[in-house]
């Protein structure tokens, strides 16, 4: 299953703390903080700079990571749109770069 290109902010635009199995992280062009359970923080890690579909984020992830399966990813990638921590890249720019927020 493939489906809708995700993008992500660069790594540099958001700070990161580990605690306990979450993750503590700010994103500076929203100023808002964020307490993530995995995977989405290796979501987030994979798609820095590097836009992908379901099956593509599956496959970089399931390289350094236990991964449940597309369908789950897809559920995690839908909450982290709904954050504002990805978003769908442009369908005529498949290597879609990261939105100005300053504009």
């Amino acid at each position: 299953m493939s489906g809708p290109r995700y993008v992500a902010d660069a790594a540099d635009s958001t700070l990161r703390v580990e605690l306990d199995g979450l993750t503590a992280l700010f994103h500076r062009p929203s100023g808002m903080t964020h307490l993530l359970a995995p995977p989405a923080p290796q979501i987030l890690q994979v798609l820095a700079n590097n836009p992908g579909d379901p099956s593509e984020i599956v496959s970089r992830l399931s390289q350094t990571f236990e991964v449940e399966g597309e369908e789950a990813i897809l559920a995690r990638l839908v909450e982290l749109e709904a954050s504002g921590l990805v978003w769908r890249a442009d369908p005529g720019n498949a290597n879609a770069e990261p939105r100005d927020r300053a504009a």
